[in-house]
């Protein structure tokens, strides 16, 4: 949480009755604080968040920096849902349960699509197919995050939501005005988010359709300084760069393969992103020192199935 930004609108008036710990957000920021605390585990979801003035009152289940103690209105008894992934408007369940999905339907308003991925990631594209449980019958939706929107089609291109607080925490290790490079940009949200302070950012994706909605989505966010690319990853190295200050490698399955290619690229000194999934920890240390001495921080980003995570190498380039 200490990374966490909230800007305070004003001290809130205590009322006798329910009381409970809030943050007080803008009503812009307010979705995209909401998820940042569920990731965080910290959203109270017992109390609903409820308008003030200009602004929205988040209940979170501990006293935190910035937060106040206000009035709020518990949440009525939920319906036994079923698990799912929340991508913008839409719903993915683990299971094939369209009872499920419609009761995930008629329960969340802001869900407009319940789909069911009949396939892992798969291919040299990393796409799944989907089979629509209810709702509208769509793979499209608009991501909001951290103030950016993203348009995903899911059965085009990957894109994980999940993801939102590494790209944070990457923009915050970031010196204004670095050379950045996305090997596997996708529709473009690492590519985007490090924009923002980034002089340059080339975002490189083989899936045709993936490179077409990250142009759309660097005109969303008016981001004129990324220059998206259909490009091998493997073939980047002979096209004359400039060394680059820091690279993202968000390929979790096969992202190591491109190490040497990564090495090549970045300056001496400069910050390899390894993202990779894992059994066991230092898993992927061996092949990270084939190509660097420099030093490597390894932390866990999530869990992606039993006995499996998805892991990120911070790597310090040495050569």
């Amino acid at each position: 949480m200490n990374s966490m930004r909230f800007h305070i609108y004003r001290w809130l008036v205590v009322s006798v009755r329910g009381r409970q710990w809030c943050l007080a957000v803008p009503k812009r920021e307010a979705e995209a604080t909401r998820r940042r605390l569920l990731e965080e585990g910290i959203l109270d979801r017992r109390y609903k968040p409820r308008p003030e003035g200009d602004a929205i009152l988040l209940p979170v289940a501990e006293e935190i920096p910035g937060a106040v103690l206000c009035e709020v209105e518990a949440v009525p008894e939920r319906l036994d849902l079923p698990r799912h992934e929340l991508v913008g408007g839409i719903a993915i369940l683990q299971e094939n349960d369209p009872e499920g999905a419609e009761r995930l339907l008629s329960s969340r308003p802001s869900v407009t699509t319940v789909l069911f991925p009949e396939t892992p990631v798969e291919g040299e594209y990393r796409t799944r197919r989907f089979s629509v449980l209810a709702g509208t019958p769509t793979t499209r939706t608009r991501v909001t995050e951290y103030g950016l929107r993203f348009d995903v089609d899911l059965a085009h291109a990957y894109f994980s939501a999940r993801l939102s607080t590494e790209r944070q925490r990457v923009l915050g290790m970031m010196e204004e005005g670095e050379w950045v490079l996305d090997m596997f940009a996708g529709v473009g949200p690492f590519a985007i988010t490090l924009a923002q302070k980034a002089a340059l950012v080339v975002a490189a994706d083989l899936n045709p359709a993936a490179v077409h909605l990250m142009v759309e989505n660097i005109a969303l966010n008016r981001a004129k300084n990324v220059i998206p690319m259909l490009a091998d990853a493997a073939h980047l190295p002979r096209l004359g760069f400039k060394p680059f200050d820091r690279i993202i490698m968000n390929l979790p399955f096969a992202a190591a393969e491109f190490l040497p290619a990564a090495v090549a690229l970045c300056r001496d000194g400069g910050t390899i992103h390894l993202y990779a999934l894992e059994e066991r920890e230092g898993e992927f240390l061996p092949r990270i020192r084939e190509v660097t001495g420099g030093e490597v921080v390894e932390r866990q980003v999530r869990t992606y199935s039993p006995g499996k995570w998805h892991a990120v190498y911070d790597v310090v380039v040495e050569k």
